[in-house]
């Protein structure tokens, strides 16, 4: 399982250290249960699936704060698991890489729409002005995963290259806007106040890092 992971560029600490290590148990766990790359993925959306759920029709508590982060949490790391289990099996192709993109597209985007809904239904915010930072962090989240996407397709690559040493520094920087960190904001669910503090903090973290990664982005392809 060691050799069928990613390369760490570009890839934060909880990625590297806690997600894809998780995600390794899960995908040996996988192998000997006979399932697919594309079950696995579908096992992912399950988990994330039922985790936003309960976030958009439960009132929040404590106890939901808890079930929200373990249902999302497992569901990342069984979208690091389906790759894994892919490349140990020699089984990727477009379609499963196209399931997998598809399912992350529609848990970022649900997550911050059941955010808008809890906000709306369950939290006396001061004012109606709240309710635009769940439309923003949805729109700054999309754009990070659709811009990093596009721009890993658009640029050439090239045949038997090494990948670049991983930046322990780098991979520390990009903590506030790795999803696994993002989960752990959903245990202070049970306090509106520090809920709507923390997921303010990760949206303008998410805010400067989107400027600076259009920018980059934009700046590599001119020279494509």
């Amino acid at each position: 399982m060691r050799a069928a992971q990613k390369t760490a560029k570009g890839v934060s600490l909880y990625s590297r250290y806690v997600n894809r290590p998780v995600g390794r148990v899960l995908a040996a766990a996988a192998y000997r249960l006979h399932l697919t790359p594309n079950q696995v993925t579908l096992v992912s959306a399950a988990f994330s699936g039922a985790a936003i759920a309960a976030l958009a029709v439960c009132r929040p508590s404590w106890p939901l704060a808890v079930a929200v982060w373990a249902g999302l949490a497992v569901g990342f790391a069984f979208d690091s698991a389906d790759g894994q289990l892919a490349r140990l099996l020699r089984a990727g192709g477009p379609a499963g890489e196209w399931l997998d993109h598809v399912v992350d597209c529609a848990k970022i985007t649900a997550v911050h729409a059941a955010v808008l809904i809890t906000f709306y239904r369950h939290f006396p915010l001061p004012s109606d002005g709240w309710l635009l930072l769940p439309l923003g962090f949805q729109l700054a989240a999309v754009l990070i995963f659709f811009g990093g996407l596009l721009t890993d397709k658009l640029t050439p690559k090239t045949p038997g290259a090494a990948a670049p040493a991983p930046s322990r520094l780098r991979a520390a920087a990009l903590l506030p806007v790795d999803y696994g960190v993002f989960c752990l904001v959903f245990l202070l669910l049970g306090s509106e106040r520090a809920f709507r503090t923390g997921y303010l903090l990760l949206f303008a973290a998410h805010a400067v890092f989107l400027a600076a990664f259009l920018t980059k982005w934009f700046r590599a392809l001119r020279r494509v």
